[in-house]
């Protein structure tokens, strides 16, 4: 293709679905594990109101593609401007020459490619047999972690909670048809009648404290120094996965039980990509607590961008531009 593609976020939801970014996903920790990725990188940059981070990362196995994302996160703006809370961009590049292939929206990448780590995970380290699951946050990534866990396990109920009670009685109605959705004014109490918990919120301090064994936790809100949700004696119990170890132990949940003197970086279980690839054993309990801590890599917003750019190329979706002139 002569050019850049470009792609808007409707475009990109046309594009990606949840089960083919899960497979994408997967294989890009595998290959990270493996050694077959290009280098990650991460950058924040704070801002009034809010602030930016930039992710960086790339596959070489037969793909050779880069890939950039330049995600904001203003959680004022709803309120303040009518706009979404977290807006970007990726740059996917061709990494053998550098040629940009695609610029593409970021929202509907990051909020699957997240689900899809969390779906991993889960495939990994959640009990086999029916769930009940409590989640805390009830935004639009809610939406894709329920659609993304729901693919990997099976979800017979779920308790929803959210600060703001309009946004879990939505969760509730938009998911009435699929599954059997309470609302959890008590979100602890639910969380040990759980045997999967997902956090998705953007909290900076601590908001589950305790569980039932046997449980499975996706964490998924901290991803800068100042995020957290999960207790760090809860992680000091259990199996702590990280996406990628030295990010967790900087910007994750993780960093706050080091922080605690609760864990060292070195008694972490693994990172996820060695359990994909079977370098390291996922559950090997029923009793076992286990957390994934899942700060948001670039190596999953490169597998979904892949993805999306390789279904745009067989659809003839997007139009295309020459920067060059």
């Amino acid at each position: 293709m002569n050019g850049t593609l470009i792609l808007t976020r409707k475009e990109v939801q046309q594009l990606l679905s949840i089960e083919e970014c899960i497979i994408a996903v997967e294989d890009a920790f595998r290959m990270y594990a493996e050694g077959k990725t290009l280098a990650t990188g991460v950058l924040g940059v704070p801002s009034q109101n809010g602030g930016f981070h930039i992710k960086a990362s790339g596959l070489k196995e037969n793909q050779n593609l880069f890939a950039a994302k330049i995600n904001a996160n203003f959680p004022l703006n709803r309120d303040r401007f009518q706009l979404p809370t977290i807006q970007g961009l990726i740059v996917l590049c061709d990494s053998l020459n550098g040629k940009p292939l695609a610029v593409m929206d970021s929202m509907e990448i990051t909020a699957q490619r997240t689900a899809a780590a969390s779906a991993v995970a889960a495939k990994y380290l959640a009990r086999k047999g029916k769930h009940t699951l409590t989640i805390f946050g009830c935004g639009t990534q809610s939406y894709a972690q329920l659609n993304a866990i729901a693919t990997v396990c099976e979800i017979q109920k779920i308790f929803a909670f959210d600060k703001i009670q309009s946004a879990a009685h939505q969760l509730a109605e938009d998911f009435a048809e699929k599954f059997s959705v309470e609302i959890a004014n008590d979100p602890q109490a639910t969380s040990l009648q759980s045997s999967i918990v997902i956090t998705c919120t953007p909290s900076r301090g601590a908001i589950l404290h305790r569980v039932s064994p046997g449980t499975f936790i996706a964490a998924i809100g901290a991803d800068s120094h100042d995020k957290q949700e999960i207790d760090p004696q809860l992680l000091s119990v259990a199996k702590v996965v990280t996406d990628l170890t030295d990010q967790c132990a900087a910007i994750g949940d993780l960093h706050h039980a080091i922080s605690a003197g609760f864990l060292r970086k070195e008694d972490v279980h693994a990172e996820l990509g060695e359990i994909v690839c079977g370098k390291k054993k996922g559950r090997e309990t029923e009793e076992e607590i286990t957390i994934f801590d899942s700060t948001g890599t670039a190596l999953q917003d490169v597998a979904a961008a892949a993805l999306v750019y390789k279904r745009a190329a067989e659809s003839g979706i997007g139009r295309v531009i020459d920067f060059s002139y």
